[in-house]
């Protein structure tokens, strides 16, 4: 019998290590803009997003939204949008990513409450949907399509 992966590896994914985390969360490490960084991955957000704090870090053009940020613990939050943003997680990458910016401090705050890593951002649903991404729950591994 085939394995999962070798399955996925040979219908051209790209295999990427997830980390399970002290909160429960996957999380990834991705490089925006040329820049590495730390995400959680979260199939229920529907946008990737980023900190406000990560500005200058990844290097965003933001402009002001007119869209509310709602989350798990927090709503009708401010946010901006960044357009033309390349990401590369593993050896999967994508060009012109739209990234919502909003304040990460709650998830954060979450997180050190913990014990855990603190995050840059939360890769969602639209980057998962743009890389067919299949998720290996069991053996902690994310396949995305080339």
């Amino acid at each position: 019998m085939e394995l999962l992966s070798d399955f996925l590896l040979d219908k051209g994914y790209s295999k990427i290590k997830l980390k399970l985390t002290k909160t429960n969360h996957f999380e990834i490490k991705a490089i925006l803009n040329g820049t590495k960084g730390r995400f959680i991955l979260d199939t229920g957000a529907s946008n990737s997003c980023v900190g406000f704090e990560a500005i200058e870090r990844f290097n965003l053009t933001v402009k002001d939204s007119e869209i509310k940020a709602v989350g798990a613990g927090a709503s009708n939050m401010f946010t901006q949008i960044s357009s033309k943003n390349e990401i590369k997680i593993g050896k999967w990458e994508k060009k012109r990513i739209v990234l919502v910016l909003f304040n990460l401090s709650h998830v954060n705050e979450g997180l050190l409450h913990h014990n855990a890593n603190t995050v840059d951002g939360i890769i969602g649903a639209d980057i998962l949907k743009k890389g067919k991404a299949i998720i290996d729950y069991n053996k902690k591994y994310l396949y995305l399509k080339f």
